[in-house]
C-alpha cells in the first residue's frame, strides 16, 4: 500500500479524488480486472484475496459512472437526474459516495433515466450528468424534451426530423413546379371524373368573378368543397381533419388555374 506505483490506482478509487480528476473509461476498465484477479500494478503487488460480491458492486458502480462521464457520443445538453424513492433487493452502494446504503426498505434513489443508486442526502450533490438508457425510455411522446434527445444522441427527436422531411419532400413551394405537380395527377383521372371535376371548377370559377357580392373567393370555396370532392380513401375521422388543409388548398388551386389545368 505505500508503494509509489499504487498511489494512481488508490486516488483513483477514492471518490473525492474521482470527482477532482476521472479516468478515461480504459483506465478503469484495466482496475476491475485487476481487483478481481487481487493485484494491482505493473509489478504485480499481491493485495489479498480475490474480492467478494459487495466490493465487486462498488467498484462496478464506480467503473460505470466513470464510463457515462467519459461517453463522447451524446448530445453535451445539461439534464438533471430523475431521482425517486427506490427499495433495493441486496446490499447495494451510493455510486456517488460508494458508501454503503443501510435499512431494508427506501435505502436511497434511483435515476427512472439512467438507472443511477445513491443515498437521498448525495442526489442532491451529483452532477446534472444523466445520460439517459434506451432501456428506459419506454415512449416518445409525454417524455421529457432532454431526456428523449439524449437517449438517442440527436440534436432534436427523431420524430420531428422525420415528419418535417416528409412534409418538405411534398409540399412543393414553386408555384410553375406545382401546377404541374397537379397537371399531371389530373390527367391520370378516368375520362368521367375528369370531365365531372373540369366543369365544376368551371362554374366555381365564376363563382368567384362575383366575390363582392357573394364573399366567395377560391379559398371560401376550397373550405366548402375540399372535403367532399377530395375526401379519404378510409372512413377516418382524424384523418379528415388532418387532410382538410390540404382538401382546401387543392380545391383552391384547382379554381384559380382552372383554364391552365383543363
Amino acid at each position: 500500500p505505500g508503494s509509489e506505483e499504487l498511489r494512481p490506482e488508490a486516488e483513483a478509487a477514492c471518490p473525492v479524488a474521482r470527482r477532482r480528476s476521472t479516468p478515461g473509461r480504459k483506465r478503469w476498465q484495466e482496475l476491475l480486472a485487476l481487483a478481481l484477479a487481487g493485484q494491482v500494478g505493473a509489478r504485480g503487488v499481491w493485495l489479498g484475496p480475490p474480492l467478494n460480491l459487495f466490493a465487486y458492486s462498488q467498484i462496478s458502480s464506480l467503473v460505470r459512472r466513470a464510463a457515462l462521464t467519459q461517453n463522447d457520443n451524446h448530445c453535451n445538453y445539461e439534464k438533471t437526474h430523475n431521482f425517486k424513492v427506490h427499495t433495493f433487493r441486496g446490499p447495494h452502494w451510493c455510486e456517488y459516495c460508494a458508501n454503503f446504503m443501510w435499512g431494508l426498505i427506501a435505502q436511497g434513489v434511483r435515476c427512472s433515466d439512467c438507472g443511477l443508486n445513491v443515498h437521498k442526502q448525495c442526489s442532491k450533490h451529483v452532477p446534472n450528468d444523466c445520460q439517459p438508457d434506451l432501456k428506459r425510455i419506454k415512449k416518445v411522446y409525454c417524455c421529457d424534451l432532454t431526456t428523449l434527445v439524449k437517449a438517442h444522441n440527436t440534436q432534436r427527436p427523431m420524430v420531428v426530423d422525420m415528419c418535417i422531411r416528409e412534409i418538405e419532400g411534398r409540399e412543393i413551394s414553386n408555384p410553375d413546379e406545382r401546377l404541374e405537380a397537379v397537371h399531371e395527377v389530373l390527367m391520370l383521372l378516368p375520362p368521367a371524373h375528369y370531365e365531372t371535376l373540369r366543369y365544376l371548377m368551371i362554374h366555381l370559377k365564376k363563382v368567384t368573378l362575383n366575390e363582392k357580392e357573394n364573399f366567395m373567393n377560391a379559398e371560401n370555396l376550397g373550405i366548402v368543397f375540399g372535403p367532399t370532392l377530395m375526401r379519404p380513401p378510409e372512413e377516418s375521422t382524424l384523418a379528415t381533419l388532418n387532410d382538410m388543409r390540404y382538401q382546401k388548398l387543392i380545391v383552391q388551386i384547382l379554381i384559380e388555374n382552372e383554364d391552365v389545368l383543363f
